[in-house]
């Protein structure tokens, strides 16, 4: 194994071959037309050549002793490279190096073959290369420029919230995300970092509420081995870690008072001293903050820094509750019936009455709550197909008590969702059943606000 030093380049070349006058040619002239060579004469040499280091094009012979050329193409070609392979070959092996190109080979050229042939080949090879490693950081890039989808659903609601985020995800700005438990903050903050210049750093998440003081100071801000006990080393915080990242101060309304003063010395200063340390740390991060309480009623109070609030607050986004976007539910539950449904477990799906139901239900506790519901009637129900029966009594009859429906008007909408259901929706069957005309059944429908 040699490599060619005589004039080295930027595209890296990797020569096998078993001839050695062919391999010293290469050496001499390929580095005259801009390449890094390195040689290799035998196909098990060649993939330890790839082994330690990374190849843009890569000349191979057919016929070598050892593994043979076609054998080292099927390796290389499985070892994870994206160089590209152009095949030598002499006048008889032509159909082998077709065979060869089925495999995966850029191109090939037959022995003797002219220098400026060679070159010509080697460039293009090289530049395919290029262009093949520039799309895909293309479509890498977009892919983070764009949100993924946080939130299942086409209401209006869900609309809105998905443009605002395309719009904030590209600044620099502090963001205040607001909203009820279990409606999605996190996967909110996660699409803001995604989308952003920042998507390649860290995105940190600490829940403020789930630490005393202390402790909340040493993991936002770290601390100095010895700072107190039991602190045996020396320990970077959250705001250190994150980088050029960003970093989620999840339900923050609940911070204390002096936690808030020093969150606010850091975020205007942009700069932090460790636990038991004296020593200045410059910071990069940005900061999201989510809480499921109205902070701008917590600054009235006097439970909110107003200064800390308008710092956090410089751009806000409101996250709507489950109630207020019904027309997702259907959307959300088939989700969670195939995103739940555990390995081998046969698919589920809902039933028309029991789908009303589900989407009538309020959802106090939003997405969350929905997600939970759905987990444990796919553990708990014994058919295909999830039905009333099958459901909560709180969920069946969300406005009565837990024994049974709270009115007779409430009894009948029930009914009349189970005979449509039996029907699939053929009004003029489930008529017939009820023992009504048409006109009636369309009546109570559109009473009840039952969806067909």
């Amino acid at each position: 194994m040699t490599e060619a030093g005589e004039r080295t380049g930027t595209t890296r070349a990797l020569v096998v071959d078993d001839e050695r006058p062919i391999r010293l040619l290469m050496e001499k002239e390929l580095p005259r037309a801009g390449y890094l060579v390195t040689c290799a004469g035998s196909g098990e040499e060649a993939l330890e050549q790839l082994r330690a280091r990374e190849f843009d094009v890569i000349l191979l012979d057919l016929k070598m002793p050892g593994i043979g050329g076609m054998e080292t193409l099927r390796r290389i070609r499985g070892s994870g490279t994206t160089a590209e392979v152009v095949i030598l070959t002499g006048h008889p092996d032509v159909d082998s190096a077709i065979n060869a190109m089925k495999l995966g080979a850029y191109d090939y050229l037959t022995k003797p073959f002219k220098l400026s042939e060679l070159e010509e080949v080697l460039r293009r090879a090289a530049e395919r290369k290029r262009l093949r490693e520039e799309n895909t950081a293309l479509r890498r890039m977009v892919a983070q420029r764009e949100p993924p989808p946080i939130m299942i659903g086409q209401s209006p609601a869900i609309a809105s919230l998905l443009a605002t985020v395309r719009r904030i995800a590209p600044s620099e700005a502090s963001v205040l995300i607001q909203g009820e438990s279990g409606t999605g903050k996190s996967l909110v903050a996660k699409a803001i970092h995604a989308a952003s210049p920042r998507a390649s750093g860290p995105f940190l998440v600490i829940n403020c509420s789930g630490f005393q003081d202390p402790l909340l100071e040493s993991e936002l801000f770290g601390h100095e081995k010895g700072a107190f006990t039991g602190a045996t080393s020396v320990k970077q915080g959250l705001f250190e870690v994150a980088g050029s990242g960003t970093l989620l101060l999840d339900e923050v309304g609940e911070m204390s008072p002096a936690m808030q003063a020093k969150l606010l010395q850091v975020l205007d200063t942009k700069e932090l001293r460790r636990v038991g340390g004296t020593r200045v740390h410059r910071v990069d991060v940005r900061i999201i903050a989510a809480t499921n309480k109205d902070l701008a009623q917590e600054v009235r109070t006097g439970r909110f820094r107003e200064d800390l609030y308008y710092r956090l607050n410089v751009v806000s986004v409101a996250l709507p509750p489950l109630r207020e976007r019904k027309e997702d539910i259907p959307l959300l539950i088939e989700h969670f019936l195939r995103q739940l449904r555990v390995t081998g477990q046969k698919a589920k799906t809902v039933s028309p009455e029991a789908m009303s139901s589900l989407a009538d239900y309020p959802w106090p506790g939003n997405v969350r709550e929905l997600a939970n519901a759905i987990e444990r009637l796919l553990i708990l129900s014994s058919g295909d197909v999830i039905g009333l029966e099958d459901l909560p009594p709180n969920i069946r009859f969300p406005s009565g008590s837990a024994g049974g429906p709270a009115s007779l008007a409430e009894m009948e909408r029930l009914h009349l969702i189970r005979v449509l259901g039996h029907t699939k929706g053929k009004k003029m069957q489930a008529a017939r059943l009820l023992g009504i005309d048409l006109k009636t059944l369309n009546s109570k429908i559109k009473r009840y606000n039952i969806s067909l």
